[in-house]
């Protein structure tokens, strides 16, 4: 990968609904001109709906009429843009897998390794897990680990992300609304980019089922941008002198003795 100096990011903060064709329409309303990388939240292709729903009828292959439309949009605005769908996956059960779709400037896959089987829901019941594959891609030259949501809650996953090389990570989410929800999601962003000392871009959707709140934060905890509950989008740079004076001042990566 080459060594990059400054990257322009907008997160799409906007709830996804029940009908596949009016949330691929969103693709090229919503995606901006002036940024290096979009990214979209998690399922945007179409939202889970009632919990329990089977979702195997919305499950697309990653050339479908979704990634067609991502890869289109991508390819006119000149960007990279991460968005989430429900991918196919030859599961016996006809379960999906819940996929990140990278399209444009890099082009690449994530499927979500850990489901959301916590706080009275059970996302395994409808989805299929993701192979235990970190994904690393190369972003105009910046190294990028993908997430999805329920992810943030598992450290291990983002340092395999570092370990691989990235110094950024992507995290699409559909965080459900709840007490305590958002400040968990807060407290987790700023903590996984902090202890990793990496850049986090974490793309939410927005209320009222979900908690918004997307955020770009810096390698120290600084949050660049953040969004409110409603339908935004935000944007920031990053800067890898930003990363680099970060490692320096807390080399808790070379420090490790675990």
């Amino acid at each position: 990968m080459t060594t990059w100096n400054r990257l322009r990011i907008s997160l799409v903060q906007h709830a996804s609904g029940l009908e596949p064709d009016d949330n691929r329409s969103l693709l090229a309303e919503l995606t901006p001109s002036d940024s290096d990388l979009v990214v979209f939240p998690e399922v945007f292709a179409r939202d889970f709906g009632k919990p329990g729903s089977d979702l195997s009828p919305y499950a697309e292959s990653t050339d479908g009429p979704f990634g067609t439309e991502l890869s289109r949009v991508a390819g006119e605005r000149g960007a990279t843009v991460v968005a989430g769908m429900l991918e196919t996956s030859g599961d016996p059960g006809g379960r999906p897998f819940n996929t990140l779709l990278v399209r444009g400037g890099a082009e690449a896959a994530y499927r979500k390794i850990h489901l959301y089987d916590s706080f009275g829901y059970k996302e395994s019941d409808a989805l299929l897990a993701g192979a235990i594959e970190p994904v690393v891609v190369d972003v105009a030259g910046v190294p990028t680990g993908l997430m999805t949501c329920y992810d943030l809650r598992f450290p291990e996953l983002a340092r395999r992300l570092v370990e691989k090389g990235a110094e950024l990570i992507v995290l699409p989410a559909a965080w459900v609304a709840g007490p305590r929800k958002v400040d968990h999601w807060r407290t987790l962003v700023r903590a996984r980019a902090i202890e990793n000392t990496v850049f986090i871009a974490a793309a939410a959707q927005s209320a009222p089922r979900y908690c918004g709140h997307s955020m770009v934060v810096d390698p120290l905890g600084d949050v660049l941008a953040e969004a409110g509950d409603g339908d935004e989008i935000i944007s920031a740079t990053i800067d890898r002198a930003v990363l680099e004076e970060a490692r320096r001042t807390n080399p808790s990566l070379v420090n490790r003795r675990m």
